[in-house]
């Protein structure tokens, strides 16, 4: 079995696991302990407390009793939804996934986390404008830079979006 620390990392390409660590240990009051972040990489990963328990080889009842005692609180205490009812644990990535914590390309190709891409290096060139039948065209050339771990995120959301960046 692996380290806890490096079960469900995946969460990490999808999610701003760093602000949302942080903006949590707030709500909480102290750094969050490296079981609730845990859980929260699964939560966020779609797996249900049930599904934790079997990776974690831990009693369901326990896991579920932890997320309600600690993730689904502090959630609830950050996102200002103290008196909501969460329905099911998939409200948990609902809510932050509105809030903005969610930073893979949406289904329109455009990048929600501002640490992917610095905004300010951008650089765009007008190529081509060109009229046809009533419609102007205007190609250009799109320059953003990125690091390489911050390309594989951006180049692997546009495979699964269907778009072919070869």
């Amino acid at each position: 079995m692996k380290f806890k620390d490096e079960q469900f990392t995946e969460a990490e390409k999808y999610w701003d696991l760093k602000t949302l660590y942080s903006d949590l240990s707030v709500a909480k009051g102290r750094p969050l302990t490296p079981m609730e972040k845990l859980h929260l990489r699964a939560l966020l990963l779609g797996y249900s407390p049930a599904d934790i328990a079997e990776k974690l080889e831990k009693n369901p009842n326990g896991v579920k009793t932890d997320l309600c005692a600690s993730i689904y609180k502090y959630v609830k205490l950050l996102l200002d939804k103290c008196e909501e009812r969460i329905e099911s644990y998939r409200s948990i990535c609902d809510w932050l996934e509105t809030a903005g914590y969610r930073c893979q390309l949406s289904d329109n190709g455009f990048i929600n986390d501002k640490s992917i891409v610095n905004i300010n290096n951008i650089i765009c060139n007008i190529t081509n404008v060109s009229c046809e039948n009533k419609s102007l065209i205007i190609n250009l050339s799109l320059r953003i830079p990125t690091d390489n771990n911050s390309l594989d995120i951006v180049l692997e959301s546009l495979e699964n979006n269907g778009q072919n960046c070869n």
